[in-house]
């Protein structure tokens, strides 16, 4: 009989067949219809079997193989663990739903051929899914570099728009500078050995300054793709400059993808863990989630407003990484473990919710061709269908129960909080605060998409050209769902994720949750006498409330209507710039948190005839960090500018003086 496929060769199917796909819109370059009603769907199909394979291998033995690509005595090492599926589910899942969305969503006026869109858009998911099976440093070089590639092509896919350029730019940059810290982390890690592949690193025993070395290589790397301070400039530029799909998998996938690499190199690649990692990985996480809310916040643009958000949940997620090194250092390998289910369970549940905004955004931006919050509103009435999708979408990222993302968040505060006396005072008192600061982003969170939902969808139209708005069309309508469906399951059921989990924990701290993390009904961590949480019950409730309201209502209500003039203020006659603006909601946040921008205002004079006001908040790290080594690049370029004569004169006497100090120095 014969024996049924490994895992390593299911995932190498699928990343063939992601390949083979891209290829046929190079063949069909023009055929918008031949793309997007059969490569997207057949790519989305991919993205589904990608994810039931590496669900399956997840509590499976890793698997390995050798592949016949690269150099001669320099080959392709892949392996599929625990760690790598439980990401390709991620991938997988999210790329089905995204692609399905792209069906109905490019147009042929995109600024790129279609079909070399899509060849773009499946290369990027074939690279991401080889960053995760990579098992040495060249493979997972190479694919990091497609994957960069790739992704910048589809920033830049309205090319023709200089902006778009300029965000592209620095996309690349930013992720090309990281890409040299991961290569010398690697090199750190091989210890000297000349072997690049990540077995050998295993075995190779750090001391403990180079070690430190390797942790914060990779710390920096992987925070410049996955938008850390101070290295998360090109994430708000990027974004928004992007057709809304690829903003949806770069937001809710590749970033995923710098989680795994920095996971990967500090709890499997290097053999020890040390508290001051943990602590500065803590406090930089949680600074860049403040950050990313405070900013988000501010923002007018709905798709910058959720570019910032990202950065704020990658912040939380890295600061459950430090904490789960601070809890391994520690040798509380129990603690670890649930810090470490935190921080996956966040990653999925990012993944779910920010697509499904994002994907929102697209379908806004497609209806109204506006993506300033200051000229959207009342589009629950025209758009139904993406404004109740969209809700599950916000309710979950606002961190409300019983949706997906609470849980998680729930789960980190609770490792925050529900901990033993740590052995140092310092540390004591930082995960105290760290704990604080969490509170604090999660609330500002939700005070955020209460922004964003309610200028997008409620209230009235702030433009009439809003009223010819149409909503969104069937392939979006399914993507929309299937992933506002996922975060409710994934919030009803933590129990079942957290217990898929485990493989995950015993690979990289070595321990599970076991039967703390409670059963499918009941979630409880730390014991049901501490902390528990059952979002079946909180479902139910919920549900029992809204429809025993909703018979009271029926049952008392008569329809007896009485017309009364409101309140006006004064103002016989509303329109709709007397709603609340995206400006006047920000406003608090950017009051009580003004030291963190660099605000521009301009103050009309009185004797204006129309007086205008306005006020533009900018990053600080922009003027800092990037401007003055922008304008030291433009002095060293006028530099040498002036070396470059073109005079023969010129190069003779460089020469000379070369050979002179040649003579003098050598001896």
């Amino acid at each position: 009989m014969a024996m049924p496929p490994d895992s390593t060769t299911l995932v190498l199917a699928a990343i063939s067949a992601w390949l083979l796909i891209g290829a046929l819109g190079i063949a069909a370059l023009r055929k918008l219809r031949f793309v997007s009603r059969v490569l997207f769907p057949a790519g989305a199909a991919v993205g589904v079997g990608l994810a039931v394979a590496a669900f399956v291998a997840i509590g499976a033995p890793p698997q390995v193989a050798v592949l016949p690509l690269g150099l001669p005595d320099l080959p392709f090492h892949v392996r599929v663990d625990a760690l790598s599926a439980y990401f390709l589910v991620l991938l997988g899942a999210a790329g089905a739903a995204i692609s399905w969305f792209s069906a109905g969503y490019f147009r042929s006026s995109e600024g790129t051929p279609p079909g070399l869109i899509c060849f773009q858009y499946h290369v990027f998911l074939a690279a991401m899914a080889f960053v995760l099976i990579a098992d040495d440093a060249y493979a997972f070089m190479v694919a990091w570099e497609a994957m960069a590639l790739a992704s910048y092509f589809l920033v830049t896919t309205e090319h023709r728009i200089p902006e778009i350029r300029r965000a592209g730019f620095l996309y690349l940059l930013i992720a090309h500078v990281g890409a040299i810290a991961i290569l010398l982390c690697f090199g750190v890690l091989q210890g000297g050995g000349g072997d690049y592949t990540f077995g050998a690193m295993r075995a190779v025993t750090l001391p403990a300054a180079w070690a430190s070395v390797a942790f914060f290589l990779a710390l920096f790397g992987f925070g410049a793709k996955a938008g850390l301070l101070p290295l998360h400039v090109w994430l708000p530029e990027a974004h928004p400059a992007a057709p809304s799909p690829v903003s949806a998998l770069m937001s809710g996938v590749m970033l995923k993808t710098a989680i795994y690499g920095l996971l990967r190199v500090a709890f499997d690649l290097l053999h020890l863990q040390l508290w001051w990692w943990g602590a500065i990985a803590l406090s930089l996480g949680l600074v860049t989630a403040l950050f990313g809310v405070i900013f988000a916040a501010a923002q007018t643009d709905m798709k910058r407003l959720l570019a910032y958000s990202s950065i704020e949940n990658i912040g939380i997620i890295v600061a459950g990484i430090g904490l789960a090194i601070l809890y391994k250092a520690y040798d509380k390998p129990l603690l670890a473990a649930i810090a470490l289910t935190a921080v996956l369970y966040h990653a999925l549940n990012h993944a779910f919710f920010k697509s499904l905004l994002f994907l929102a955004t697209g379908s806004v931006l497609h209806a109204t061709k506006e993506r300033s919050l200051g000229r959207l509103g009342g589009l629950i009435h025209r758009m139904p269908w993406v404004a109740w999708l969209a809700l599950v979408g916000t309710l979950a990222i606002a961190g409300l129960p019983p949706l997906n993302g609470f849980v998680s968040e729930w789960l980190l505060l609770q490792a925050f909080l529900f901990t033993p006396t740590l052995p140092q005072s310092f540390v004591n008192m930082l995960v105290s605060i760290a704990a604080a600061a969490l509170v604090l982003a999660a609330a500002l969170a939700a005070y955020v998409m209460v922004k964003f939902y309610g200028v997008v969808f409620l209230g009235r139209p702030r433009e009439p050209s809003l009223a010819y708005a149409k909503d969104a069309g069937k392939y979006e309508r399914a993507a929309l769902a299937a992933l506002a469906l996922g975060c409710v399951l994934l919030g009803v059921f933590p129990g079942v994720v957290i217990g898929a989990l485990d493989p995950v924990n015993l690979l990289l701290v070595g321990h599970s949750t076991g039967e703390a993390a409670g059963d499918w009904l009941l979630l409880a961590p730390f014991g049901e006498d501490r902390s528990s949480y059952s979002a079946v019950i909180v479902l139910v409730v919920i549900v029992a409330v809204v429809l025993v309201t909703m018979q009271v209502v029926h049952r008392y209500y008569h329809g007896r209507v009485r017309h009364a003039d409101p309140w006006d203020c004064g103002h016989p006659l509303q329109t709709p710039r007397m709603q609340d603006t995206a400006e006047g909601f920000g406003q608090p946040v950017r009051q009580v948190f003004e030291p963190f921008f660099r605000i521009e205002r301009h103050l009309p004079s009185p004797f204006d005839d129309k007086p205008r006001y306005w006020l533009k908040p900018s990053d600080p790290w922009w003027h800092w960090i990037y401007l003055p080594i922008a304008r030291a690049a433009e002095f060293a370029a006028r530099f040498v500018g002036l070396i470059q004569q073109g005079r023969i004169s010129v190069y003779l006497t460089y020469s000379f003086v070369t050979l002179l100090a040649l003579l003098f120095f050598v001896r």
